[in-house]
C-alpha cells in the first residue's frame, strides 16, 4: 500500500492511497464503510453537446460518492464501491467505482484505530518485494526487486572465471545462493540468456530444496540491468504471477484432498469449519470467489474471515480453473488445521 497524502484531525479526514497488490485490495475491504467519502478516477457517458447527433462517449472523471455498499469483484481482483455521487461533474444520482491494483483513491471518514493499523501493515508489507528479478550470466549476476514503477537494483554479483573451473563457478553460486538466502520475497525470477540459469537453480535445488521453489526461469537475451527491462516488456513478470498463484492454488488443493482422504488435519463446509474455528485449529482457509459471493448475501461471512486472519491464513480462490471447481465441489469452503479434531 503507497499512503500519497494523509490530512486528518485527530481520527477524522482524508486519506489518498494506491493499492498496490490483491492483499490491498482485501484490506480496503474492510476499511471502507457505508456512510464513508470515496473519491477515485472513474469513466462517465457523456452525451454530444449536438443535440441532432445522439453519440455517446466515455470520458474520464474524478467523482465522489457517499458509500452504500462495498464488494469484491468476481475472482476477487478488483472493489466494487457503490454510492450516492456527491462530487464531480454531477451532484446526484447512483455511481460504482472500480477500485482495482494501481487506483488512486481517497477516503474521507471517521477513522478507527484498527484501519489505521491495516493501513500501517500494509505499507510495511510493500517494503517487501514480492518479485525479485536475477539476471545471470557466467560470473556475474545482478538482483533486482520488482516495485510499483519499475526494477529498483539491489546487488550486483561478479566473479571472473572461465567456463570450465567448476570450483570457481561454484563460488559464484554459492554467493549468490547466500544473497537470496538474505533476503525476503516471495517469487524470483532467474533470468538469462545462457545455461547458467538452469545451471543455478539445480544449485539451489540441491542445497535449499524449499528456496528452490521460489525460484522460476526465464530466457531473455540481454544481460545486465538491460535482462531486467526486456523480462517487464516480454510480459514474462505477468505471466509468471498467474501461473504461480493456480500452482499455488493446486498445491494446497491437492493437500487438502490428501488430507481428506485420510481424515487427517482438514474440514469441509462451513458447519465443521466454524467447529475448526472455535478450536483455534484452523491454519489456512480455503474458499472460492463464488461462495464468498453467494455467501455475502446470506449472513456476515466478511466478520467472520476478519476473525480468521487473525491466527491464520486466507486463501481466496477462483473458481474458474479446476481448484476452485474441485473446491466448489466441496462446498466452496474448507480448512487446512495445525491438528485434527474429532
Amino acid at each position: 500500500m503507497k499512503v500519497v497524502e494523509e490530512r486528518l484531525k485527530g481520527n477524522e479526514g482524508e486519506i489518498k492511497l494506491i493499492p498496490e497488490n490483491l492483499d490491498d485490495i482485501w484490506h480496503l475491504k474492510h476499511i471502507i464503510e457505508p456512510g464513508d467519502v470515496v473519491f477515485a478516477y472513474t469513466k462517465r457517458i457523456s452525451e454530444s453537446s449536438d443535440k441532432l447527433r445522439s453519440d455517446k462517449e466515455k470520458i474520464t472523471v474524478r467523482l465522489g460518492i457517499k458509500v452504500e455498499k462495498v464488494e469484491f469483484h468476481k475472482f476477487a481482483n478488483r472493489l466494487r464501491v457503490s454510492g450516492i455521487i456527491v462530487a464531480g461533474i454531477e451532484d446526484s444520482g447512483h455511481h460504482t467505482l472500480n477500485i482495482g491494483i494501481g487506483t488512486e483513491v481517497s477516503i474521507i471518514k471517521r477513522w478507527r484505530a484498527e484501519q489505521l493499523r491495516r493501513i500501517e501493515r500494509a505499507i510495511e508489507a510493500s517494503k517487501r518485494p514480492e518479485i525479485i528479478i536475477v539476471v545471470i550470466e557466467e560470473g556475474e549476476a545482478v538482483i533486482g526487486a520488482l516495485r510499483e514503477w519499475g526494477v529498483e537494483e539491489i546487488a550486483t554479483i561478479s566473479r571472473s572465471y572461465g567456463k570450465g573451473l567448476a570450483d570457481y563457478r561454484n563460488e559464484f553460486f554459492g554467493e549468490l545462493l547466500s544473497t537470496l538466502k538474505s533476503m525476503d520475497f516471495r517469487y524470483a525470477v532467474i533470468a538469462g540468456p545462457g545455461f547458467a540459469k538452469e545451471d543455478f537453480i539445480e544449485f539451489v535445488r540441491q542445497r535449499e530444496a524449499l528456496l528452490a521453489k521460489k525460484l522460476v526461469k526465464a530466457d531473455v537475451s540481454s544481460t545486465g540491468r538491460r535482462g531486467f527491462v526486456e523480462v517487464l516488456k516480454r510480459g514474462i513478470i505477468s505471466k509468471i504471477v498467474g501461473d504461480l498463484r493456480l500452482a499455488e492454488e493446486t498445491e494446497y488443493i491437492e493437500k487438502l484432498l490428501a488430507e481428506i482422504s485420510k481424515d487427517g488435519k482438514a474440514v469441509y463446509g462451513l458447519k465443521e469449519v466454524e467447529k475448526a474455528f472455535s478450536y483455534g485449529a484452523i491454519d489456512v482457509l480455503l474458499l472460492t470467489d463464488e461462495y464468498l459471493l453467494k455467501e455475502r448475501e446470506k449472513w456476515d461471512v466478511d466478520s467472520f474471515l476478519e476473525e480468521v486472519e487473525k491466527v491464520g491464513r486466507i486463501l481466496i480462490v477462483s473458481s474458474e480453473f479446476e481448484p476452485g471447481k474441485q473446491l466448489n465441489a466441496l462446498g466452496g469452503i474448507a480448512a487446512l488445521l495445525r491438528f485434527p479434531i474429532a
